[in-house]
């Protein structure tokens, strides 16, 4: 089927006021999912290769390469967008939603379907995962603007040339570009900021509730060491079916029985993707549940035993969460070889954007130290004094031999382009900004050492994984969201 096929049939028609309701009236009773995509997952210990990590070939270069194959289809419905209406159909907060911005994320998602073959859900259901999702996304932009988060302009304009680089493109091309196919370059340019706020978002939010003891360290590295010690590569794809706070046994048990009737389905061969799309309640449900390749160290915890002990092509059975029922399906496994790494003993000051002190002046702060250090002033006494990562400070900024993939992208990066002795920043993360100076780097063998840090990367990434979901239906709870159309809400 065409996607302009799929996108005509699943699109409302905006401008009529009973549009929206006629189209959802099967929805009513069924669960609102979970919340949107996870942009970013891998604070900490990254995993680079993440769906939701901001780089090319990540999320972003997916959805300039979708809007180009699909925007003459897309242009061509909206020659009527005289006749859309900017009816408020949703209030989150201080900010709303209206059917205008409904209509134009449901036909997105529909194209983005239809490019990855998948038959597209009704239009109720649809418009429920895309409002839940457009919620969710207002929630965290909302609460990144309350603790002080926001893009500075240096960085965003570097990941626009990222990922016009990544399409074989100047930033001029990509602009021409998006302007031939009629779409607004600053709108497309917003798009990436939402997206970098809330992965700073979530890794700065959820890495402060994350630890790892000595003793998890050990008891993993006994229990589940050759999936620790060799590069095993998991394609996974999930379905849940979530429970509300506080829910009733009545409430569980519907849930429970819910998500067996699923398992059952896909276990009789029923197209997972399609499974999820319509019924997932899950962020990635419009993905199909698709989870991509992971590693060992990126399988959350309720799923790790399973996915190690099952063959490709298998369901698991449903496993209970806080968050409600699951439903795993291992697609593929492959074996990789094991690493040699080259580790960097390194120290840093951190000076962190809050709720007093906004992303210029932390900015401002950190270049003034880097400044003193420069005209003479001990690194390790401004760390003590100055730097917002409590464990480092006290050692005087010190952070000890760290091997590859074990600080967040942006720090690995640059401390790998320093050479010995050298000092560099600011530096910006999702943390905040780091002056960071190297001492020394050794090669070392993948021994005792690189498996310890592998086992801590692997409990810090399915604690990161469960935590971020936990957070965000926190987040969701207690927000404030009306909807103003019969049948978008739970």
């Amino acid at each position: 089927m065409k996607p302009s096929t799929i996108v005509r049939d699943t699109r409302l028609q905006p401008g009529d006021p009973d549009g929206l309701r006629a189209a959802i009236e099967p929805l009513q009773g069924e669960p609102a999912p979970g919340g949107p995509r996870h942009p970013l997952r891998r604070p900490g210990a990254p995993r680079t290769d993440a769906p939701s990590r901001l780089v090319p070939g990540g999320f972003v270069a997916f959805f300039l390469v979708l809007w180009l194959l699909t925007a003459g289809s897309a242009q061509a419905q909206f020659q009527t967008e005289d006749r859309l209406l900017d009816r408020i159909v949703a209030v989150i907060g201080d900010d709303v939603i209206t059917e205008r911005e409904l209509v134009e994320r449901m036909n997105l998602a529909a194209q983005e379907l239809a490019q990855r073959g998948a038959r597209p859900p009704s239009q109720g259901a649809l418009a429920r995962q895309v409002m839940e999702r457009v919620v969710v996304e207002r929630i965290q932009l909302q609460e990144a603007r309350r603790v002080g988060i926001s893009i500075d302009e240096i960085t965003l304009n570097r990941t626009m040339e990222d990922i016009a680089a990544e399409n074989n493109l100047t930033l001029l091309q990509l602009r021409n570009a998006l302007a031939a196919e009629g779409m607004d370059f600053a709108t497309f340019r917003q798009q990436i900021r939402d997206e970098l706020t809330i992965a700073q978002l979530q890794r700065r939010q959820v890495d402060n509730r994350l630890r790892v003891g000595e003793q998890e360290i050990d008891d993993l590295i006994a229990a589940e060491s050759g999936a620790i010690d060799r590069d095993v590569r998991y394609q996974l794809s999930h379905i849940l079916v979530a429970l509300p706070q506080g829910a009733d046994s009545a409430t569980i048990a519907e849930a429970r029985e819910k998500a067996e009737d699923l398992r059952a389905k896909a276990r009789a061969g029923e197209d997972f993707a399609r499974l999820a799309i319509s019924h997932s309640d899950a962020p990635d449900a419009l993905e199909g549940g698709d989870m991509g390749w992971r590693g060992a160290a990126d399988i959350p915890t309720l799923y790790a035993r399973n996915v190690i002990l099952m063959r490709p092509g298998q369901v698991s059975q449903v496993l209970r969460s806080p968050n409600g029922f699951h439903i795993v399906k291992l697609h593929d496994r492959d074996a990789g070889s094991e690493l040699q790494v080259t580790q960097t003993r390194a120290r840093h000051i951190l000076i962190s954007p809050d709720e007093i002190r906004s992303e210029q002046e932390a900015l401002t702060q950190a270049r003034s130290l880097y400044n003193r250090i420069r005209e003479g002033a001990p690194f390790a006494d401004l760390a003590r004094a100055h730097s917002d990562d409590s464990g480092s400070a006290a050692q005087g900024g010190e952070l000890g031999w760290l091997s590859p993939g074990e600080t967040v992208p942006a720090f690995d990066d640059a401390m790998n382009e320093l050479a010995v002795g050298e000092m560099g920043g600011p530096v910006q993360s999702p943390f905040g900004w780091h002056i960071i100076e190297v001492l020394e780097r050794r090669d070392v063998d993948a021994t005792r050492d690189l498996l310890r840090a592998r086992a801590q990367e692997v409990l810090q990434n399915r604690k990161r994984e469960e935590e971020t979901e936990l957070w965000l239906r926190r987040l969701r709870d207690e927000a404030f969201v009306e909807y103003r159309v019969e049948g978008l809400g739970s």
